[in-house]
Order: structure tokens, then C-alpha cells, then sequence
């Protein structure tokens, strides 16, 4: 099938599950195109591919999506998250249909190593944050897809990407206590000095609220968060798990989380950037708003960016016209988040909590590959751990290193040698399907007029 052809059938595929859902379909449609061109834009004729499926749009289109879509490489997409708060008997099948994006990706344009271990991770990602387990089953390569019978890499890239899972469970689940929560914020690697903080704040928050109950005088405490750090420390790993937190604590009626960044709260034009910057806001009511690199919005000295403030003075308003259904989340690099703050008055009047997050030792970020290739039913032998730490120590550790991130982008490279080293087994064996070689997570050995691409550190894209 053609690159269009495979994405337009898994659209249908994952409308058909938004409208039982109740998730409006141009945000499904959105948010799903942009995850495939995320995943392939590293493909040579994928901006053309993707734009035969959305009418009338342009190559800039495709990268400005790509853009948009790169967070949701490693965590569920916005309307999958909602789902998942909200208990939602259709959130396995919604995970399982951007499995199937993620899949059709594979087939845009002329599919490179690099597309495979995206879609991989991905998928993977939007399954285990549903609670879709991937079945212990092999995959075996298939035939290029008739659209693309000169790539030699179309078939195993779409079959590395094609994930099978249980059965959805239609029973509802109970929602998650703050125990659990708790529990699952504790279980995350490293970030010892953020754990203390976010149970620091919930004892807090608890106590208020049971001192408001009991008809008790008690101070008003912000519950708007500023989280610091570089990229890939696991900010919007930890701000779902406040969103739960504060679901189950009766602080939030919803406990979903919204991820935007400057593009998404500003418009082209002065005035247009209010109304954006509050639909933006309603749709995270309930629930929490996550802005990465916030600082973007004051940015400009004095003057400099009208827009930028404009949606830092509708984003105050709204923060207090919602202050009893809303928390917001501001996150960015430490220096630039501290000018921020100070850019407006009700800025700092409601950004009282900073919560550091530390970068990750190399005995932290081995068992963070280790971690994200069991999700995505990989298993790295002891030889690619070794070869692991050697990257790690030949690699410089500037503010532009991304941490967890740099372990995703790893392991999706691996995947897509070992698809690679796989392309002319006929029938491997489980153990060959799982397993990430030392020579997986190295350049050495390849062939470089061959494979497509080889992978470069994004120093875009989603926390890890």
C-alpha cells in the first residue's frame, strides 16, 4: 500500500475510535498527523506522501506538524491522555489505532533506519501509557509496501513498527490514589530532589484541604509549579503524574495534562493571540497546563514582543478567573525560567514553588535505556549496556545534552540498525527479534552507501 494510502486507512481506523470516544475529530485528525510526520520526517518524499492525505497543505505544513508532534515520540498524545484520566473504556483501542499511525508512518515516502526506531518508541509509547501490553510475539519481515517497491528498507521498517497487544479490557478501572501516584512518581529513576518536593507540595495541598474542610482558617497556597532544568530530565514525565496527583487529592475535577509552547499560545496577529492563548487555557480547565521553554513569551527586551506578553496577560487572567479547576506548569532552563517570572507582576505573584530537576548519571541513564527498551519488548544484551556507558563517556555533557531524551534517540537508532542487520533473515528467531546487539548501537559496522540514514541527536522533541 502507498504511504497515503497506509496513513489514510489508519486515520479512519483511529476516527472511528475518537468518535466513540467523544474526542473531536479535528483534533484526533491533528493530532495523529502530526505524530506520522514527526516519526518520518527524516524520510526522503514524506512531506509529499503526508501531504496527499491533508488537502492543500505544504512541505512547511508537514515540518511545522513534525514540530508540534515530536513530543508525543516518547508520551501519549493530548486526547490520549484525556482519555486515560477520565477512565475511558475506549483508551486501549485509541492507543492501539495511534499504534497503527505510528505503523503507517513507516510507509511516508522512503522509509530510513531512523523512522523505524521512532515509530517503535512511539507506539510503544502511546500502548504503555494505556495500559496495553505488547504480546510476546515475534515479527517477521514483510514485503515493501507496492507503493515503494525500490526501498529496501520499506518492509522491515513497517513490520519493526507494527506492534500486537492484549485485548482491551472494556471493565472500568478504579481511579489511582494518591498512594499509587505517589508510588509511581517514587519508582522513577533518579530525581530524588524533585520526589521530595511534589510529596513536600501534596502534604502540603492535603493538609490545607482538610483544614478548608473542617472550617479551619488556612493560607492560600498557589499550586502553580515552575519546573527547572535541561532538556530530557523528565519535567513532563513528573507533571502527568501531578496532574494525577492532584485529581485524586479533589484539587482538579479532570486531571488531564495539556502540553503547549509558545506556537500554540500565539497568534499572527495582536488580538487573535488572546482568544488563542484562552481556548488554549479552557481546554486544560480541569486539569493541568504544561508550558515548555515559557520564557519564549518574554523573550524580547522591552517592546520587542508584543505577542509574547500579550499571552502572558490573558494566561494571568485566565489562571485566576480558574483558580479553583486549574494548575499551571511553567518549564524551561533555570537562568532564562527566573527572567520570566520576573517579566510580570502576577507572574510572580502565582509561581511561588520551583522544583529543580537534576541531569541524570550514567548509571541513571543505563537504566533508562533499559527501561524504554523493555517497553518496547527489546531486551539489551550486556554487551550494548557496556557499549551504552562507552557513549556516554565520549559524549560532552553541554546544555544542550538532552539526558533522557539522549537515551531514547539511542535506542531508536539501534532499533533501526537492528532492523537493518535483520533485513535479510528470512525467518529470525524470537531471541533475534529482541534482542539489541552491541554492534546495534554503533556506526562502525555499516554500510553507509546502504542504510538510509544514520541517527543524529534531536534536540527537539518530548521529555523523557
Amino acid at each position: 500500500m502507498s504511504g497515503e494510502g497506509g496513513l489514510r486507512e489508519a486515520l479512519t481506523e483511529l476516527l472511528a475510535v475518537a468518535g466513540r470516544a467523544g474526542v473531536a475529530e479535528d483534533r484526533a485528525r491533528s493530532e495523529a498527523l502530526s505524530l506520522a510526520a514527526a516519526l518520518a520526517e527524516s524520510a526522503p518524499g514524506a512531506p509529499a506522501d503526508w501531504g496527499k492525505v491533508v488537502e492543500g497543505a505544504t512541505t512547511q505544513d508537514f515540518f511545522d506538524a513534525a514540530v508540534r508532534g515530536r513530543r508525543w515520540r516518547g508520551a501519549p498524545t493530548g486526547a490520549l491522555s484525556e482519555l486515560i484520566a477520565d477512565g475511558s473504556a475506549e483508551k486501549v483501542a485509541y492507543a492501539e489505532a495511534l499504534a497503527g499511525v505510528a505503523s503507517a508512518a513507516c510507509t511516508l515516502g522512503e522509509p530510513t533506519m531512523r523512522v523505524v526506531g521512532n515509530a517503535s518508541v512511539a507506539a510503544a509509547a502511546q500502548l504503555q501509557a494505556a495500559g496495553a501490553r505488547p504480546l510476546q510475539v515475534g515479527m517477521t519481515p514483510a514485503s515493501p509496501p507496492t507503493g515503494n517497491p525500490a526501498s529496501p528498507a520499506a518492509g522491515q521498517a513497517q513490520a519493526a513498527a507494527q506492534t500486537a497487544t492484549q485485548p482491551a479490557v472494556e471493565e472500568a478501572e478504579p481511579p489511582k490514589t494518591v498512594e499509587e501516584l505517589l508510588a509511581e512518581l517514587d519508582e522513577l529513576t533518579g530525581l530524588e530532589r524533585v520526589k521530595r518536593e511534589v510529596h513536600r507540595q501534596v502534604a502540603v495541598l492535603r493538609v490545607e484541604k482538610l483544614r478548608t474542610e473542617a472550617g479551619l482558617k488556612s493560607p492560600t497556597i498557589t499550586r502553580h509549579l515552575v519546573f527547572v532544568g535541561n532538556p530530557g530530565t523528565g519535567k513532563t514525565t513528573v507533571a502527568r503524574l501531578v496532574s494525577g496527583i492532584y485529581k485524586a487529592l479533589g484539587l482538579l475535577s479532570k486531571g488531564q495534562l495539556v502540553e503547549v509552547d509558545r506556537s500554540e499560545l500565539v497568534a499572527g496577529y495582536l488580538g487573535q493571540t488572546a482568544t488563542k492563548t484562552a481556548e488554549v487555557v479552557a481546554s486544560a480547565a480541569g486539569g493541568v497546563l504544561f508550558i515548555d521553554e515559557a520564557y519564549s513569551l518574554t523573550a524580547g527586551d522591552t517592546g520587542a514582543d508584543q505577542y509574547g506578553r500579550e499571552a502572558v496577560d490573558t494566561l494571568v487572567k485566565e489562571m485566576e478567573d480558574r483558580r479553583d479547576d486549574l494548575v499551571v506548569i511553567v518549564a524551561g532552563y533555570p537562568e532564562p525560567m527566573e527572567t520570566f517570572i520576573a517579566a510580570n507582576p502576577g507572574l510572580a505573584s502565582r509561581f511561588r514553588t520551583t522544583i529543580a530537576f537534576d541531569d541524570y548519571s550514567d548509571d541513571e541513564l543505563t537504566d533508562i535505556l533499559t527501561g524504554l527498551s523493555e517497553g518496547a519488548d527489546y531486551e539489551l544484551v550486556p554487551q550494548a549496556l557496556e557499549r551504552f556507558r562507552e557513549i556516554l563517556a565520549g559524549t560532552p555533557r553541554d546544555r544542550s545534552f538532552g539526558n533522557g531524551r539522549f537515551a531514547r534517540n539511542v535506542l531508536e537508532a539501534a532499533i533501526g540498525r537492528h532492523a537493518w542487520r535483520l533485513r535479510d533473515v528470512t525467518a529470525p528467531t524470537k531471541d533475534q527479534l529482541r534482542q539489541i546487539l552491541a554492534e546495534d548501537l554503533s556506526d562502525e559496522a555499516e554500510d553507509h552507501t546502504d542504510v538510509p540514514e544514520q541517527v543524529e541527536q534531536d534536540e527537539q522533541g518530548d521529555e523523557a
